[in-house]
């Protein structure tokens, strides 16, 4: 058997990386390409989880546009496939690198798997362009490995077969359970703030850049000075985003602004801190394995199980709505509680299957 791993930003390398360690303790022949679609962010995390791509296509350049990485990640992937022939491409969630992989794997007649799969909104364009990414994988894909059975449900009720279906738990808790068994959460939370008391800030969305952006910090703002709790706040690389924070939280009091952390420094913020408000998609299913209670920045989300489960709140992106939502996490105390997203075993889940598969002729 010999597979290949694509990824190019951080959020993959998290989820991928459990997966194709799995994959390398079982002595299997398994190759890492990496596009490099976000440079600095992606090799962050290819630093802690101690792995050298096979391939780096290093795509990366400033202000690049959708189709710029779409065209680069088709172009260059196809000629690495045809030299290694790989029996299955591995991609991971929602990214236009993951759709980009399995689309040039598909037009080559290679099997694709897709870690992550099924996750929907519903809307279109909310997150844009991931929501389409997503659907478009898993109509190439011939490996689905969904995280939930929510994911799964939205996927038979497309019209995909069953058979194409394995609903395996998310890779990412297998992720945090590598990272919690490796290192000291609490001294490296040190090696960044001195802070006993705040919560956690995640702003990046493509979508959610511009007023909502300002919407968001606004209701925040109002929050910190009315509670007077400290909000750490590790800024996104994006130049539109650090632009939006500079003008709406330069000189503000009880704001700690750090420049972007590591998995580890990430994991160990979250794990000190009271709640979290983010836009992002993996925290949400990371924070219920700390017990942190998540305000969910978006209008939409395709993690349904965060707020089903009581572990959060759809907040909306209006200054009123966040306000209130924050003000709701500041008073939650959760419980030891299961993380409905998965138990940490989803990469040996997919091995097994990929294997079981492969001796049956399945691939």
């Amino acid at each position: 058997m010999k597979v290949a791993f694509v990824f190019g930003t951080r959020p993959e390398v998290i989820k991928v990386a459990p997966v194709y360690l799995h994959f390398k303790k079982m002595n299997e022949n398994a190759l890492v390409i990496a596009t490099a679609q976000h440079r600095e962010m992606m090799d962050m995390m290819t630093r802690v989880f101690k792995i050298t791509p096979d391939y780096d296509m290093n795509i990366m350049v400033q202000n690049q546009s959708l189709n710029y990485v779409v065209s680069r990640v088709v172009t260059e992937l196809e000629q690495i496939l045809e030299k290694e022939k790989p029996d299955l491409v591995f991609v991971q969630g929602d990214t236009t690198t993951a759709f980009a992989s399995a689309l040039c794997a598909f037009h080559l007649s290679i099997p694709v798997a897709h870690i992550e799969a099924g996750l929907r909104t519903h809307n279109l364009y909310d997150p844009f362009p991931e929501e389409l990414n997503r659907r478009l994988i898993d109509i190439m894909a011939e490996y689905l490995f969904a995280p939930t059975a929510v994911a799964k449900e939205n996927l038979t009720k497309e019209g995909i077969e069953e058979s194409r279906i394995y609903v395996v738990g998310n890779t990412v808790i297998d992720a945090l359970e590598i990272i919690k068994n490796s290192v000291d959460l609490e001294k490296l939370r040190k090696e960044l703030i001195d802070e006993v008391e705040y919560f956690l800030i995640t702003l990046h969305r493509r979508e959610n850049i511009g007023e909502r952006m300002r919407s968001i910090l606004k209701g925040i703002k109002r929050f910190v000075e009315e509670s007077g709790l400290k909000a750490v706040f590790p800024v996104h690389k994006n130049p539109k985003v650090r632009e939006i924070v500079k003008q709406e939280l330069d000189g503000q009091p009880n704001f700690v602004l750090l420049e972007p952390v590591d998995y580890t420094h990430f994991l160990a913020l979250l794990d000190g801190a009271k709640f979290i408000i983010t836009d992002s998609g993996g925290i949400q299913e990371e924070a219920p394995s700390f017990g942190k209670f998540v305000v969910v920045a978006r209008e939409t989300t395709e993690r349904p199980e965060l707020v089903q489960h009581g572990l959060g709140i759809l907040a909306g992106t209006c200054e009123l709505s966040i306000y209130k939502a924050l003000k709701e996490a500041c008073s939650k105390k959760l419980e030891k509680v299961s993380n409905p997203f998965g138990d940490g075993k989803a990469s040996q889940r997919i091995y097994e299957i990929v294997k079981q598969k492969l001796q049956k002729g399945g691939i």
